[in-house]
């Protein structure tokens, strides 16, 4: 768990955060198996920073390049994601609206509701508003540059963040929902499904090495009985053909490309 100002210090079951806390992640640190993937739970009560992350070939001597989607669980009536510009802009736009603060106005802001698919490509200028429980899965990597971030005493990166950024609207393509079918993302850095008891021959044929297993509602098991997960937690393992979905509802499959 990890606490941020714009965390919840009452976080939907089945999680609970410490007394005194605002908690605004819940981490699954990336194991050697998978260790490309990392996943998150992100709940909201204040928008986040607005922010930009490198790609592999944009990123420098330690940094790491970072793509990224969101996967609304749940949203309040209100509740909005800020990705990409409403029209292209310059550089010198957007650094002007980094230092004014009126960066926000230059962003769009999209209604988010439960079932919502957003994959963030490297480069794309984005901000989480508040009231909002999301999965992320993301490439493994911490880098984040942040462009402006509502006053608080935090760390600016506006150089490097203007070096990497994108002043380009968000691309449609790159929004689905989970009526769409159950692959979210096939990209070039990690595939999502999302898959309803059991997976069928198809996504077997998917994932035949190692993947992370995030179980939303039901439980998944090892068959050889060695470890099992339920909401709120994250399994690891070998292949689909070492897990027992017999008592699962809705479950995240992902895995590195």
């Amino acid at each position: 768990m990890v606490a941020k100002v714009w965390g919840r210090d009452v976080l939907p079951p089945p999680f609970a955060a410490p007394e005194g806390e605002r908690i605004g992640e819940i981490w699954f640190e990336p194991p050697p198996e998978v260790p490309d993937v990392l996943v998150k739970y992100l709940f909201t009560s204040e928008k986040l920073s607005v922010q930009v992350h490198p790609s592999d070939d944009t990123a420098q001597a330690g940094e790491a390049g970072k793509e990224e989607c969101w996967l609304v669980l749940d949203a309040e009536p209100d509740a909005r994601l800020a990705i990409g510009f409403e029209r292209v802009v310059t550089p010198g736009e957007i650094a002007a609206a980094a230092r004014d603060g009126t960066i926000e106005s230059l962003l769009t802001w999209h209604p988010a509701k439960a079932g919502d698919l957003f994959y963030l490509p490297a480069g794309t200028v984005h901000a989480i508003g508040p009231g909002l429980s999301l999965v992320e899965v993301q490439q493994t990597s911490e880098t984040t540059f942040r462009l402006y971030d509502y006053g608080r005493p935090r760390e600016l990166h506006l150089e490097r963040g203007l070096e990497v950024a994108e002043g380009v609207p968000y691309a449609a393509r790159h929004k689905r929902t989970v009526a769409d079918g159950q692959t979210l993302v096939d990209g070039p850095h990690f595939r999502l499904d999302r898959i309803a008891g059991a997976p069928d021959a198809a996504t077997c044929a998917a994932y035949p090495g190692a993947l992370l297993v995030l179980p939303l509602e039901g439980e998944v098991a090892a068959k050889d009985g060695s470890a099992k997960a339920s909401a709120g937690e994250c399994l690891v393992a070998g292949g689909l053909d070492t897990l027992d979905f017999s008592a699962a509802g809705i479950t995240l499959l992902t895995r590195s490309s």
